[in-house]
């Protein structure tokens, strides 16, 4: 049993990884780096921290992180626009309320992107705290951010939902339950081989399904 859920924003409650993957594949053009979009979506999820030397080396990493990272900024802000809340979403921060965890978003989003998700799920109506990268200095799948979720509501005990392979790696870390939502694009197996315990096609399954779940009852 645990007393908080702690929830991924970016492709779990928001449709935003096929943006991020686009901003990444015209930031790395921009330097020369030419990566098909297939592998940058596999590695969405992970924070800009570490996506840089994942995709392309350290050495592009050395030579470009930052000016990339700005480039990716620059590029997502043209499509955010487009970006909509998935079917469900706020349903479900208002029934886990309702089932007495304390809601916590971990999102690894610049603040400025946290702010204006957290208005298309009326975030800060139904979470306790959230997360943006600004509080940790290593993103997902390092196991910071979740850590950081947790202490903000001082939590006991937690269960983190996400909807890539980088939430599992990192709840994994801190021995944390997993339930994912193939939002994001992967596969069941690919996230029960992270570490999800259970997988639901979409928001309004898991919200059916929250009894065979960790998120049945809060302690």
């Amino acid at each position: 049993m645990a007393d908080t859920a702690i929830i991924d924003v970016d492709g779990t409650l928001v449709d935003t990884n096929y943006q991020h993957a686009l901003a990444w594949y015209r930031a790395f053009n921009r330097y020369d780096v030419v990566l098909p979009l297939w592998r940058i979506h596999r590695h969405i999820g992970m924070g800009g921290d570490q996506i840089v030397a994942a995709l392309a080396g350290e050495g592009v990493e050395r030579e470009h992180g930052d000016a990339l990272r700005e480039a990716w900024t620059e590029e997502f802000d043209k499509m955010i626009d487009e970006v909509r809340p998935f079917e469900g979403a706020t349903d479900l921060l208002v029934e886990l309320g309702r089932r007495g965890f304390a809601v916590v978003l971990a999102s690894s989003g610049k603040p400025k992107h946290v702010d204006r998700f957290l208005d298309l799920i009326d975030g800060r109506e139904h979470c306790r705290a959230w997360t943006t990268s600004e509080d940790v200095e290593k993103t997902k799948p390092a196991p910071d951010l979740m850590k950081v979720a947790l202490a903000k509501v001082e939590g006991a005990s937690g269960v983190a939902v996400g909807d890539s392979t980088w939430d599992f790696l990192a709840a994994g870390k801190l021995d944390l339950p997993g339930i994912a939502i193939r939002t994001g694009g992967f596969s069941p197996e690919e996230l029960r081989e992270a570490g999800a315990a259970h997988v639901f096609d979409s928001i309004p399954d898991l919200i059916d399904g929250l009894d065979r779940t960790p998120l049945r009852k809060a302690t």
